[in-house]
C-alpha cells in the first residue's frame, strides 16, 4: 500500500481515528461527527474497539459533495481548477 502525504506528513495508514481525521480536514472532531450525520462524510468503521475511517471513503465523499455543489456550472468549475 502508498504512502498518503498530508499536511502532517506522510500518513502510513488508510484508516484514521476522529482526531487525526479532524486534524486532516482542520476541524473540529465535533464538526466530523455532525458532518458523518448529516451524510457530508461515511461512518466509521469497528475494528475491535477502535472507531476508524477508511481515508479513500471520506475523499470520495468529499469530492462527490464538491462536485454536486457545483453540478454543470462551467464557471465553478474553473474556479475549482484554480
Amino acid at each position: 500500500m502508498g504512502r498518503h502525504v498530508s499536511i502532517l506528513g506522510p500518513r502510513p495508514s488508510s484508516f484514521m481515528k476522529r482526531a487525526t481525521l479532524a486534524a486532516e480536514l482542520d476541524m473540529s472532531e465535533s464538526t466530523i461527527d455532525t458532518y458523518v450525520q448529516r451524510g457530508l462524510l461515511p461512518k466509521p468503521v469497528r475494528v475491535g474497539g477502535l472507531v476508524l475511517w477508511y481515508w479513500p471513503h471520506v475523499e470520495a465523499a468529499l469530492l462527490a459533495t464538491a462536485t454536486a455543489e457545483h453540478g454543470d456550472d462551467p464557471f465553478m468549475r474553473g474556479v475549482d481548477n484554480v
